[in-house]
């Protein structure tokens, strides 16, 4: 029987904080650096018989010439690429040191950035992730990050799959760059989203539409009534391919692409508080019509999302929506382009 030993990179990275900023470094001076332009903490690997703590300390020395004297010590991350070996690295932040910094540092340039301006700058999408967590002041946490090239594909924080978005233009175009949802929220990064309306005839307006209540338990506007289906699109989802998922796991409709009407896209930027924490949402929806039957009563909910569906004449809606005299998140432009498209018997665009 045969064995092997695995030999496992282990690295630090510290975040020195002073009245809402950080001291980052901006890699700009060694040759063939995979972090080249990029902006980060301060770190580097551990020396033979160092403990994470010793390395974080010596590398601050070393690397701005500050005396850390009180850190804490914040998570591990696990980074796996298919260009660089696993590491393992141990993440710090500080708040109390002695000396000045540095002016002559050998891995680039240091500067104090102030927290809000972070967002602006180079950075790995991972390192967005966890220097969220800080933001959020998370308890100790394990956050594993796989990377095919620069791309991140997989983010998975204490054993839990995060959600990847695709960052996407104001025209609903993807940019190729990824970004994990809270990040998405945090910052307001512009995604994808899919808008899935069912509708019937009946007696009152001409027309009626099925609203859902959201969970009690959803991370932005809980318990308030919304579209019929909606979702967010996954890194590499077409907006189809979003709508369809959607509203197979929150309703349980097996929809065909051809029942799905496209309405068009639309761009809402929004912001809001839940849970204490503030929420930026910046999201290009594409808006689909559903008018095949549906029996409300024999749907089957989706219970982490949908609380209850009711269904609620077009021209109330409308109302309502207006004067806020329901709970909900609901856009108003998007109960009009179903009215248009009701109505009017307005044509159908097909997806690019």
């Amino acid at each position: 029987m045969s064995s092997s030993i695995y030999r496992a990179v282990n690295t630090t990275l510290i975040y020195i904080e002073c009245g809402g900023e950080y001291l980052m470094l901006h890699r700009t001076k060694k040759e063939n650096d995979c972090n080249r332009d990029k902006w980060i903490g301060i770190g580097g690997k551990f020396l033979d018989g160092e403990s994470p703590e010793e390395c974080a300390l010596r590398e601050i020395r070393e690397e701005t010439g500050l005396t850390v004297t009180g850190y804490r010590y914040r998570g591990i991350v696990t980074f796996v690429s298919d260009r660089w070996e696993t590491e393992y690295m141990h993440l710090f932040t500080a708040t109390e040191w002695t000396g000045r910094v540095r002016e002559d540092c050998d891995e680039g340039v240091l500067e104090w950035i102030h927290k809000d301006r972070l967002a602006a700058l180079p950075q790995w999408a991972g390192d967005r992730i966890f220097l969220d967590l800080l933001r959020q002041g998370a308890p100790f946490f394990s956050l594993k990050l796989r990377y095919v090239g620069d791309t991140l594909a997989e983010a998975v924080l204490n054993g839990k799959q995060m959600e990847l978005f695709e960052e996407r233009s104001g025209d609903g175009t993807p940019t190729g760059t990824i970004v994990e949802r809270g990040v998405a929220h945090s910052e307001g990064r512009c995604h994808g989203t899919a808008h899935i309306w069912i509708a019937r005839a009946n007696e009152k307006s001409g027309c009626e539409v099925l609203l859902q209540k959201r969970s009690a338990w959803k991370d932005s506007n809980p318990g308030c009534y919304d579209i019929s289906s909606a979702g967010h699109l996954s890194a590499g989802d077409t907006y189809l391919e979003g709508a369809l998922r959607e509203i197979g796991e929150e309703l349980g409709i097996h929809a065909e692409a051809e029942e799905l009407r496209d309405l068009g896209l639309l761009e809402k930027v929004s912001h809001g508080v839940f849970y204490g924490k503030p929420f930026h949402d910046h999201e290009v929806s594409a808006v689909y019509l559903y008018t095949k039957p549906v029996e409300a009563e024999k749907l089957h909910l989706q219970e982490s999302e949908v609380e209850a569906v009711r269904w609620m004449d077009l021209k109330e809606c409308q109302k309502a929506v207006r004067e806020g005299s329901i709970p909900n998140c609901i856009d108003i432009r998007e109960l009009e382009m179903i009215e248009k498209a009701w109505f009017a018997g307005e044509k159908t665009k097909d997806e690019e």
